[in-house]
């Protein structure tokens, strides 16, 4: 490491030192301690233990705390006062259990770090270490714009000192973690903010880089420390003003609705041309009226797999073009915008909840919260199903990652309120009673069903959907009839065209929401805009004090641009049906509903 000049580190690390908001004055020292892996916090610092006094020690209360050693305190204009912190133990979520089991003494460690005392079992000793963790775990990401995987969070738990450093609303410290680019090893740094005497308690913001600044969010998120009851605070959800459905998204523009000429689709025998970026689209359509085109500008539809925002000045430059794309329409495929979106289907004066049960309406909507702007309200909820004892196990996930990626599920209020930390999330409602279904070589699973809906207009609301697609824990290769066949052995009480309407109700409904108000708030018409989404829903037991239980549909996503391949490889004419329903209005009445 001796070839590292600070030069070369100031180069390399300025972008992560600024932003992680460490003093100019300190980086040489910075430097040089990581350099020569000098680690001499115990020179200034010690850890003394907590005396509770009369007070009995709580279950998750600290052992330790840190008080500034050195006589002469500690001068946050020094350029000497920053030091490194080792980190006990880094780990995603979904391997957490599997390092407790395996790595060496880290078990034991983690148990001896978070106050786990006496004399229990290893079973005992691994759920108390999985429960208490989350007040230890600190949280960041690496980005790598090559591969979205790289940039999910990584967790971890500083060492015994850094561990024992307490909370302060009004900290002299702080403590950030810093990647080491030449070993690619990451530290926690601290360092003052404003001088510190002899004997002072040295203390830190847990919450900081949180962006909530009213009082009740800062209060829930210091929950995993500072237990409080949240149940007097309502938790009926409002809809946010129609600037949140801008955050984070790009400007769109609205289409021209009185441009010269639209698309006409009246010519039976014209072949149009097509520009599209999906593969499979190329693969599977080959139908007479439609032939492919590698240039843009000369295609008659524009079927591309990136975001377009461009909708007005399309309008004007192509009047003759489809686009596979309406304006705002993540306010659908978005998961924090969808929940909101699909509330609207309740009026004014209708309850929107159950008193007994606590669970919310539209029945197909699984409670759902913002854990940015509704997380007070979530902690109310969380805290009153507590209470009446019911069931509260919730999955957590990122607003704008698919395929399952940063998802948790858990029943540790804790752990959910150090998620936010990792980036916006929603937590949803699990489905802890779900319909199952049957398989030989498994046993009963659960399982999800996929829809696939083609929109063509919004006002009027037009939309049609097919039944091409059902998703089956450790997949078979299962025709949507032969579905049907065995669901309805399985469930003879329930046919699967009972099944159906419910679902048929829901995703007009779904789309209906989406379009009761105008953009940003909702879906915008666009003559020229055709779309293709996917639905994904499960089936919930939902009991009925009187008679049979029935079977309730529940909305998990709308997915924009869906992977289509396995619909294409069961049904080869996929994209004939729906290019031919969506520009040469032709319908397979076979394959097709309309809502």
């Amino acid at each position: 490491m001796d070839s590292l000049t600070f030069e070369d580190f100031t180069t390399l690390h300025k972008p992560q030192l600024d932003a992680a908001g460490v003093p100019s004055h300190l980086w040489e020292a910075l430097y040089t301690k990581l350099v020569n892996q000098v680690f001499d916090a115990g020179d200034k610092f010690s850890m003394f233990m907590i005396d509770y006094e009369d007070k009995e020690r709580s279950e998750g209360d600290p052992l330790f705390s840190v008080f500034v050693s050195t006589q002469n305190g500690i001068s946050s204009s020094d350029p000497n006062h920053i030091y490194l912190i080792d980190h006990a133990w880094t780990f995603t979520a979904n391997q957490a259990q599997e390092h407790l089991q395996l790595v060496p003494l880290l078990l034991q460690r983690m148990a001896k770090l978070m106050g786990c005392e006496g004399d229990i079992t290893h079973e005992e000793m691994m759920s108390f270490v999985l429960k208490h963790m989350w007040n230890y775990s600190q949280t960041y990401s690496v980005a790598n714009n090559i591969n979205i995987e790289d940039r999910l969070p990584v967790w971890y738990v500083m060492d015994e000192f850094g561990s024992a450093i307490q909370h302060s609303n009004e900290p002299n410290f702080r403590l950030v973690p810093f990647v080491f680019c030449p070993e690619q090893v990451t530290y926690s740094i601290l360092f003052p903010i404003c001088d510190v005497g002899y004997n002072e308690e040295v203390t830190r913001n847990y919450i900081e880089g949180s962006l909530q600044t009213d009082e009740d969010s800062k209060k829930a998120l210091l929950l995993p420390w500072f237990p409080a009851k949240f149940t007097e605070l309502s938790f009926v959800q409002e809809e946010p003003l129609p600037k949140y459905f801008l955050e984070g998204h790009e400007v769109e523009t609205l289409p021209a609705l009185e441009p010269s000429e639209f698309p006409d689709v009246s010519d039976s025998s014209k072949v149009w041309k097509v520009f599209a970026e999906y593969k499979y689209i190329k693969e599977y359509l080959n139908h007479p009226q439609f032939a492919f085109t590698d240039d843009e500008n000369n295609a008659d539809i524009l079927w591309t797999t990136t975001h377009f925002k461009k909708f007005k000045e399309f309008s004007q430059s192509s009047p003759n073009k489809f686009i596979n794309q309406f304006p705002f329409e993540h306010v659908l495929t978005v998961k924090d915008l969808l929940s909101v979106v699909c509330r609207r289907k309740l009026c004014k004066g209708v309850k929107t909840f159950d008193e007994d049960s606590l669970e919310t309406y539209p029945p197909w909507l699984p409670t759902t919260f913002n854990l940015k702007t509704e997380l007070p309200k979530f902690v109310s909820y969380f805290q009153q199903r507590q209470e009446k004892g019911l069931n509260n196990l919730w999955i957590c996930k990122p607003w704008n990652l698919a395929r399952g990626l940063d998802m948790h599920i858990t029943d540790n209020l804790n752990y959910i309120l150090r998620l936010p930390f990792s980036g916006p999330k929603i937590a949803q409602k699990y489905l802890h009673n779900p319909v199952l279904f049957s398989r030989p070589e498994i046993g009963r699973v659960k399982f999800d069903v996929r829809y696939v809906v083609l929109l063509k207009s919004v006002q009027p609301l037009g939309s049609h959907f097919t039944v091409m697609n059902y998703n089956e824990a450790h997949l078979c290769k299962m025709l949507h009839s032969e579905f049907i066949v065995e669901f309805e052995k399985q469930y003879p009480a329930h046919s699967w065209e009972e099944v159906e309407k419910e679902i048929f109700d829901m995703l007009h409904e779904v789309f209906e929401c989406a379009a009761l108000k105008s953009p940003p708030c909702g879906i915008a018409p666009s003559p020229q805009s055709r779309a293709v989404y996917a639905v994904d829903l499960m089936l919930d037991w939902q009991h009925c004090s009187r008679g049979k239980d029935k079977i309730q549909p529940k909305l998990l996503e709308v997915n924009w641009t869906p992977d289509c391949k396995r619909a294409c490889e069961y049904y080869p004419s996929f994209y004939n049906d729906i290019f031919s329903l969506l520009f040469l209005d032709k319908i397979n009445n076979e394959v097709f509903v309309q809502l």
